[in-house]
């Protein structure tokens, strides 16, 4: 994988990368002007994505697994596998979130949503091309020690202005040199809310800038599907 990254970057060379030295800890700025830089060349960007929720007044975690990928801009698909099965679309105007039926049920239910209005749009805006680093949030580095990410550094974004869908974002970000030319891939998201519940999503097998067609943005449910208003 990180063979394949190496020679994405060699390929794109945005201009603006550091070149810093690799044996220094980069400050914030250095960090988020390399993911920045990175992803300003990034039109499509999929992966297999590994979620674990924590709720904290239950003490509960929770897994699911899928695909997802994200279009610039404003678009994303997020595919859970069965039994799961949910599927969450935005295609830059609002959110199409189905939830399949549940055991005794015959149909599934489809809600549609303002994407001001769901945690996963706000949060990941900077994928999607309709957010920026520099301007939406203010930024410092966390001890990646902590978080058991020795390889790369923690990135803390908090939104300038207030959401009431989540508190803070963490970016788990991972360094890849090609040659003197440098670049910030995030590898892993966790969101967190003010009461401390936790949304983490671990990306692997990335591919950037292949071709999506616009049809994987929009999603016809399954017959009988109840549609809920909101």
């Amino acid at each position: 994988m990180l063979a394949a990254l190496l020679a994405f970057a060699s390929v794109f060379q945005p201009s603006g990368w550091s070149r810093a030295d690799a044996g220094k800890q980069s400050k914030a700025s250095e960090v988020a002007s390399l993911v920045q830089s990175f992803y300003d060349q990034t039109k499509t960007f999929q992966a297999k994505f590994r979620q674990t929720q924590f709720t904290k007044i239950y003490n509960r975690y929770e897994r699911a697994q899928g695909r997802v990928v994200f279009k610039k801009p404003g678009k994303m698909r997020w595919d859970y596998r069965s039994p799961n099965g949910q599927v969450f679309v935005s295609d830059g105007r609002k959110l199409v979130v189905y939830q399949p039926p549940e055991e005794g049920e015959r149909h599934g239910q489809l809600f549609e949503r303002a994407m001001n209005a769901d945690q996963l749009p706000e949060a990941f805006s900077f994928l999607t091309g309709t957010g920026r680093l520099d301007t939406d949030f203010t930024i410092r580095l966390l001890d990646s020690r902590r978080y058991r990410f020795r390889s790369g550094h923690v990135l803390e974004l908090r939104p300038r202005e207030p959401s009431p869908n989540y508190d803070r974002v963490l970016f788990f970000v991972q360094i890849v040199n090609s040659g003197s030319r440098r670049a910030g891939v995030i590898k892993r998201v966790m969101i967190i809310d003010s009461l401390g519940n936790r949304n983490r999503f671990d990306f692997r097998d990335l591919q950037f800038n292949r071709k999506v067609s616009e049809k994987r943005f929009s999603f016809r449910p399954p017959a009988g599907t109840r549609r809920i208003q909101p």
